[in-house]
């Protein structure tokens, strides 16, 4: 067994996690501020601003699901390692490397467009559906980058 493909395939699910996981707490951070202001004025607004600032933390979440597949398919949640080489190790890093990636970004845009959508909240909270909107499309990209990841990380042979 290498221990260095090991080493490569755990350095994969890592990143999907940190990075995927770093962006949602900021994006949520972002959002929360905005939030944060709109409840002081207006506490009757709480669920629909929370609403709003819970959309940035999906990536994370997407992000930890790779993980998890990661960690089971080499073995680590199922009790045996795998016997993998630095290639397939590799290859498992690199398919990691779109959630993380674009997980990381685009909660970070998505915090910055929920707290706008807060805002629209914050002024005309009948036009919360149409709020919503916007965070939404962000995160189109967010699960291109999770199905990515998951056939990528599926496919491998191990």
């Amino acid at each position: 067994m290498s221990e260095l493909g090991i080493v490569y395939a755990l350095l994969g699910a890592a990143v999907a996690v940190l990075l995927s996981g770093t962006g949602s707490a900021i994006g949520v951070g972002i959002a929360g501020q905005a939030a944060s202001g709109v409840v002081t004025e207006d506490p009757s607004k709480f669920a629909k601003v929370l609403i709003i600032q819970l959309l940035p933390g999906t990536q994370g979440l997407y992000g930890l699901l790779i993980g998890f597949i990661t960690l089971s398919k080499i073995g680590v949640l199922g009790g045996g390692l795998a016997d993998l080489s630095v290639q397939t190790g590799l290859l498992i890093l690199a398919a990691c490397l779109p959630i993380g990636v674009v997980g990381l970004l685009s909660a970070i845009a998505q915090g910055k467009t929920a707290a706008a959508a807060i805002g629209i909240v914050a002024k005309k909270p009948e036009q919360f559906g149409k709020a919503m909107l916007f965070p939404a499309m962000v995160e189109t990209y967010a699960i291109l980058a999770l199905l990515i990841s998951f056939l990528a990380v599926s496919g491998i042979q191990v």
